[in-house]
């Protein structure tokens, strides 16, 4: 049989090759989906378990919460939802604090409505607080969910102890009038690619970790690879909890909306204690945007990273503790 096998393939050897490529390609397709189905499912199964949906006056909102203590209010940034919140804010939970992440419009359970503005997210926020019986807490605004957290302290500033910034999409006069936050080249391309279906996020995040870490992640590669084994770790963790893209879409999308469009608000007004964080090379530019609101907000405090990227990559211990320190003072 092997020796029929072997003149019918040396009779025909293009007719051979393309056979075997054929073969492999098929083989590699199925590997490849396969990697995709188990990957995809167990993204579905972490964002249906681990949160609860509040009814309130803006409609219902999804949020997670862990540890005791005083209450953070974390508002996760673009392509997040609770999940984000949890990678983001968690830890706080070990300092002795109450975290709670909520899912922005459009992420998630939480659903879209007509007005998804900053100022309609900040007013959810407050009602997500009423829902859960809550009179005060501090909020951590984490880039896309920078400009809800900043009007929830200029229009809820009783029910707010603290405001941080992390990463701000937050407005910053430019001389040419170009827009506050930017994004690397390639990054809108990509998205709308992507955020076509789960599969094509996922295939483009595998095949180009790389481009995607620095397009949609705004952080350098480079800074990624240098870093520790654990930041490296956190850095994939956050890539991969972008799945399922699908249920992340609607906010995406608003997201972009909002963030392409911001004016200044009113920071002089704000009167909580305010901490702005943000790095050098961050891909989005938020960090002219952080040192902006930190020197107009009235004894409000700047942490300024050289290198780090939109992740702060290289620094998450030292975040967590100038945090958690802020948050006690």
């Amino acid at each position: 049989m092997s020796s029929r096998l072997d003149r019918a393939m040396a009779s025909h050897p293009r007719r051979a090759a393309w056979t075997i490529a054929g073969v492999a390609a098929l083989a590699v397709g199925w590997s490849t989906y396969a990697a995709y189905r188990r990957d995809i499912v167990a993204a579905r199964a972490r964002v249906a378990s681990g949160s609860l949906t509040a009814d309130t006056r803006c409609g219902p909102i999804e949020y997670a919460s862990v540890g005791e203590g005083p209450p953070v209010l974390v508002v996760h940034g673009a392509g997040g939802g609770f999940d984000q919140g949890l990678d983001l804010g968690g830890p706080l939970s070990l300092h002795g604090y109450r975290v709670i992440a909520v899912s922005r419009f459009g992420y998630l359970r939480t659903p879209l409505p007509a007005d998804s503005s900053a100022v309609a997210q900040a007013d959810a926020h407050a009602a997500l607080l009423d829902a859960l019986g809550i009179e005060q807490a501090a909020v951590l605004g984490a880039s896309a969910g920078a400009p809800s957290a900043m009007q929830f302290a200029l229009r809820h500033a009783e029910r707010c102890r603290a405001l941080v910034l992390l990463v701000p999409a937050a407005y910053v006069p430019r001389a040419d009038g170009a827009p506050s936050i930017t994004s690397p080249s390639r990054t809108p391309r990509l998205f709308d690619a992507a955020l076509r279906s789960d599969f094509l996020f996922w295939a483009a995040s595998h095949l180009s970790r790389d481009t995607f870490i620095g397009s949609i992640l705004a952080t350098p590669p480079a800074v990624v690879r240098q870093s520790t084994s654990a930041e490296q770790a956190r850095v994939f963790a956050l890539l991969d909890h972008l799945l399922p893209v699908s249920a992340r879409r609607l906010g995406l999308v608003n997201d972009a909306a909002v963030v392409s469009s911001l004016e200044r608000c009113e920071l002089e007004r704000i009167d909580v204690p305010t901490l702005a964080i943000s790095t050098a090379d961050d891909g989005y530019g938020t960090f002219d945007a952080a040192r902006y609101t930190a020197e107009h907000v009235r004894g409000a405090q700047f942490i300024g990273y050289e290198t780090g990227g939109h992740l702060c990559v290289g620094h998450s211990d030292d975040l967590l503790d100038e945090i958690a320190s802020f948050l006690k003072r």
